[in-house]
C-alpha cells in the first residue's frame, strides 16, 4: 500500500525530530522508503525534504563521526522548530486558537501517534518530549474532513453525496477542493464544482454517506492568489440567529449571562443537585450548539428544539466514536 504524501512527510519530521543525534539516509530510506529503487528514493527524499523546508521546517545536515568524513546525516533540533515566546493581543489570540482547530485535527493526532509506534517497533531510538511542541487537542468532528483535507494536499477531485438546506433529495456533485474552512461554527469546503463550472461552497454536515476521491492527484491547481475564507464568507448563507432558551445551572456559564437579554433566577431545572436559571440569549443556532457543549452538564437546552437535536446529535457522535 503506497503511504500518502501527508503521512509520509509526517513520519520523516517526526523521525528526523524525535533522535539526539543526526540519521543516515540510509536508514531513513529503510524505515519510511522501503522497496524503492535507487532513483525513486532519492528524487522522493529530495521532494520531501523541500517541501519540509518550505513550511518551515529546518532541517540540519551534518557529520555522523566528528572523526571521519563520512556519509552526511539529518536531523531536526526541536528548540530550533518551536516558536520563541511571543506576546499577542486577544483578537490574535483568538485567530491563532482557530487555526489550531486544523492542526489539532483528531487524524493528525492519530498519525503521529502511529508514527511513533512505528519508529519504536523497528528499534529506533527516540525522544518522545521532542513531540510536545506539536501536541495535538481539538478534533474536526466531521467524517468527511479527512477524505476532503488529503484531497486538497495532493489536489485530487472529490465525489460525494449532498443535500440542500430543506431539500428531501441528495444529488451527486463533484468538485475540486480548494481548501476547507471553520465558519460559525461548522465546516466547509471550498472548490469548483465541474457539474455547474463554478466556484462553490458546501457544509460537510450536509454531506450523506461518505466522500470519494474522483481523479488522479495532480489533476487541477488551485487558482493564484484564492482566498478560501473569503470565498466561504462571500457563498455561504449568513447564520440565522434567534433566541435560544437555556437552563444554566447556578453559578456556572459566565460568558453566556454577560450576553444575555434576560435571565430568571431559581428556575426549576432537569435536576436537583444544584440551583438553575433561566438564560435567554440572541445566537446563531451552530453558535449555541457549540457554547452549550462546551459546558457539559451545566447547561441544558430548552428551546428551540433544532439545537437541542444538534446537542444530542454530537454527543452521540462523540459516544459512537469513542466506543
Amino acid at each position: 500500500m503506497t503511504v500518502r504524501k501527508s503521512e509520509r512527510l509526517l513520519n520523516l519530521l517526526i523521525m528526523l525530530l524525535v533522535q539526539r543525534h543526526y540519521v543516515a539516509k540510509d536508514r531513513i530510506r529503510e524505515i519510511l522508503y522501503p522497496a524503492m529503487s535507487d532513483d525513486a528514493f532519492e528524487k522522493m527524499f529530495e521532494r520531501d525534504k523541500e517541501e519540509l523546508r518550505s513550511l518551515g521546517v529546518p532541517i540540519e545536515v551534518g557529520s555522523m563521526d566528528a572523526y571521519f568524513d563520512d556519509e552526511p546525516g539529518y536531523r531536526v533540533r526541536p528548540d530550533r522548530l518551536a516558536l520563541p515566546d511571543i506576546s499577542l493581543t486577544s483578537d490574535e489570540a483568538a485567530v491563532i486558537g482557530l487555526a489550531t482547530r486544523v492542526w489539532q485535527h483528531a487524524r493528525l493526532a492519530d498519525a503521529t501517534s502511529e508514527a511513533v509506534r512505528k519508529l519504536s517497533a523497528l528499534g529506533v531510538p527516540i525522544d518522545e518530549t521532542a513531540l510536545d511542541i506539536a501536541e495535538p487537542r481539538l478534533s474536526a468532528d466531521e467524517p468527511s474532513f479527512d477524505v476532503f483535507w488529503e484531497a486538497i494536499q495532493e489536489r485530487v477531485p472529490v465525489a460525494f453525496d449532498y443535500r440542500r438546506s430543506g431539500a428531501t433529495r441528495t444529488s451527486t456533485r463533484h468538485l475540486q477542493p480548494w481548501g476547507v474552512v471553520r465558519y460559525s461554527g461548522r465546516w466547509y469546503v471550498v472548490g469548483h464544482d465541474v457539474d455547474r463550472g463554478e466556484e462553490r461552497v458546501f457544509r460537510l454536515s450536509r454531506i450523506q454517506g461518505e466522500a470519494r476521491r474522483d481523479g488522479k492527484p495532480g489533476s487541477y491547481e488551485i487558482p493564484a492568489g484564492t482566498d478560501v475564507r473569503a470565498t466561504a464568507l462571500r457563498l455561504a448563507r449568513p447564520p440565522a440567529t434567534g433566541e435560544a432558551v437555556l437552563l444554566v445551572r447556578s453559578g456556572a456559564g459566565l460568558a453566556l449571562r454577560r450576553d444575555a437579554t434576560a435571565v430568571d433566577t431559581d428556575v426549576a431545572g432537569p435536576d436537583t443537585a444544584t440551583g438553575w436559571d433561566r438564560v435567554r440569549v440572541q445566537r446563531a443556532e451552530d453558535e449555541v450548539a457549540d457554547e452549550v457543549l462546551a459546558h457539559g452538564d451545566a447547561v441544558y437546552v430548552e428551546s428551540p428544539t433544532t439545537v437541542r437535536d444538534e446537542v444530542v446529535r454530537r454527543l452521540r457522535a462523540t459516544v459512537g466514536a469513542a466506543s
